[in-house]
């Protein structure tokens, strides 16, 4: 049943027009094919930024930690200078 089918399929059909549907399919085929490559392209390019965007992230909290360091270290090399300049002067005036 299913031969005479197809058989009578055929016969409706004729062969220019299912020459050019063929065609279409393959067509549409090598479009999906390019479409999935594209998206799997732009996966991978997707992964790649968020790693490389936590990377950053975590170079800017690195950097942001030591900032605050030097910060830090900054004020008491200033307060240890002031004692020193305060030194100074006291010696100065008793001279």
């Amino acid at each position: 049943m299913a031969l005479n089918a197809v058989e009578q399929v055929t016969e409706q059909v004729p062969a220019d027009d299912f020459q050019a549907l063929e065609e279409k399919i393959y067509r549409t085929i090598e479009m999906y094919k390019a479409a999935r490559q594209a998206q799997a392209t732009a996966e991978r390019d997707a992964q790649r930024a968020r790693q490389q965007l936590d990377e950053r992230e975590q170079q800017l909290v690195t950097l942001r930690r030591e900032a605050v360091q030097l910060r830090k270290e900054r004020e008491e090399i200033r307060a240890r200078v002031e004692k020193m300049l305060e030194q100074i002067e006291t010696i100065a005036e008793a001279s």
